[in-house]
């Protein structure tokens, strides 16, 4: 007997997880849940195309109604919430009442930490939470445990992350490839670093550097965006003197979506026009998610950890390369892959009993090394390089 998976939300993300959960997971079966139903069919068809097998099973599931949520739980060793990060808690909460394993890809730290509370419930329920399992934070915030598990005593840890077309077109040079209300939460939300040891609060949209990646790839511009960090810094923080994370994109970027915020257009609070009441957000998504939704673009993402600390006594550098590619043959995402994936492995890790009980965050949840494992076993490619300072 193998075992049952469940993905709340049919779209890009769970898609690719469940690809991912039959591939590796040793399913028998996965529900695939949707508010619209053809959407799950077409997920789950999709799904069993390419693994040729039958394992897919559509639902029809409103993850705001709780028994609906739960019914579809029942009998399922875990699953992936990859729904809007508004609905994670409450579904965290009804995961305990099902006895089901649950991960999500988050988008929003401050949920991430309520859902953690209920550590006490979930142990009781004998179960697994482990939100914030996406790219980033997920793969990127595994792939800096992992380089800072190859120092005796790390100390500063420092991550750049982004999606990007590999054919970049004007004007934004941008191509989304994920739910656009998780972008603009990014921009718009503050973010929590460690600096000399201590949390302190970043503003979105601050912080511009540049940084050279290997070609094709070429210059590209990091700035500060909310959320890549998550826990983690509440997790090391007296441990660690550093320890921080930006979003890389082509160089213009950063001044087109400042620009943007300084107007207020990611603001949430409605404003009156003409007397009626308008959330200038939902305006910017109107306007700007046509502009960068390109059907047909291929993109990358790009993961770049370095990790500074003591070896063997000696002051040491760790750096870590991941760069992915859209993959022609499964036709996913290099974004699907390196989300999807990522939340599949934890959910599979969960679904065999090599997660700990309770509401855990990412940073804990998975051995670096054993996460790397799981990354290489799937053909990502990883360049790592261990430097003594001199």
């Amino acid at each position: 007997m193998g075992y049952i998976y469940g993905i709340l939300g049919a779209g890009r993300q769970g898609t690719a997880a469940a690809y991912d959960m039959g591939k590796w997971g040793e399913a028998e079966k996965i529900k695939i849940g949707d508010l619209n139903l053809e959407n799950a069919k077409r997920a789950c068809e999709r799904v069993n195309d390419l693994l040729g097998a039958n394992i897919g099973e559509p639902c029809k599931v409103d993850v705001t109604k709780k028994e609906e949520v739960i019914s579809m739980l029942k009998n399922v060793d875990s699953f992936l919430s990859a729904v809007p990060y508004y609905y994670n808690l409450d579904i965290a909460k009804w995961a305990i009442e099902a006895g089901a394993s649950m991960c999500d890809l988050g988008g929003n730290t401050n949920i991430v930490r309520e859902q953690l509370k209920l550590d006490s419930e979930a142990k009781k329920a004998g179960i697994s939470i482990v939100p914030d399992c996406g790219q980033v934070p997920g793969m990127g915030t595994s792939l800096c445990m992992y380089a800072m598990s190859l120092l005796d005593d790390p100390r500063d840890v420092y991550m750049w992350d982004g999606g990007l077309p590999q054919h970049p077109k004007p004007p934004f040079n941008y191509l989304l490839t994920f739910n656009i209300e998780g972008l603009t939460n990014e921009y718009a939300e503050p973010t929590i670093f460690i600096r000399e040891g201590k949390l302190v609060e970043i503003q979105p949209l601050e912080e511009l550097e540049e940084i050279d990646f290997p070609p094709p790839i070429g210059k590209l511009e990091a700035f500060t965006t909310g959320g890549g960090t998550s826990t983690a810094p509440f997790t090391f923080e007296g441990k660690l003197r550093t320890y921080q994370n930006k979003t890389v994109r082509y160089p213009g970027h950063y001044h087109q979506l400042r620009a943007y915020w300084d107007l207020g257009l990611f603001d949430l609070t409605p404003i009156t026009i003409n007397g009626n009441k308008i959330v200038p957000r939902k305006v910017f998504h109107a306007l700007f998610e046509p502009k960068v939704n390109i059907p047909g673009e291929k993109d990358l993402v790009l993961i770049r950890v370095k990790c500074l600390g003591k070896k063997n006594g000696k002051d040491h550098e760790i750096s870590l390369e991941l760069i992915d590619y859209h993959d022609d043959k499964t036709g996913f995402t290099a974004m699907e892959r390196t989300t999807g994936w990522d939340a599949s492995i934890v959910a599979i890790l969960m679904a065999h009993g090599k997660i700990k009980k309770g509401a855990i965050p990412v940073e804990l949840a998975v051995p670096g090394k054993v996460f790397f494992e799981e990354l290489v076993k799937r053909g990502f490619e990883i360049s790592v390089k261990i430097t003594e300072i001199i």
